[in-house]
């Protein structure tokens, strides 16, 4: 089993999830009632709509992370699979993403996933 199904399968536990189809068209997501929140692209890759508020509360946090991206002006960060504690880190921030969407619905336009805008390199420096 890869880390993205092993995070899928776990995300698919939580009651404030459902799963479907990507929005952006490739992968699965899981989304709340309003929003996709989650979308697994690869074995490795997962995107996160975060909003761009909880975004700017966690930037130097989120960027100190070599798990993940972040794409200027994008509500969504990717994070990279590499262990275990990425899944960790991504059940944590999806916590994150929930609460911001409940608590602030988003005013972000529709700009799509980081889907295809970024570019990860493995922790080795490999590819």
């Amino acid at each position: 089993m890869t880390l993205a199904q092993h995070a899928l399968e776990r995300l698919q536990a939580w009651p404030d999830l459902t799963t479907s189809r990507a929005s952006c068209g490739t992968g699965r997501a899981l989304r709340s009632v309003r929003d996709d929140i989650v979308h697994f692209h690869s074995d490795r890759d997962v995107d996160l709509h975060l909003t761009r508020r909880a975004i700017q509360r966690f930037h130097y946090d989120l960027g100190g992370s070599s798990a993940i991206r972040l794409v200027p002006d994008s509500p969504w960060a990717t994070v990279h699979l590499d262990c275990g504690t990425d899944i960790d880190l991504l059940l944590s921030l999806t916590s994150v993403a929930l609460k911001a969407h409940l608590t602030y619905p988003p005013t972000d336009t529709p700009s799509g996933c980081n889907y295809g805008r970024v570019t990860v390199l493995r922790r080795d420096g490999v590819r």
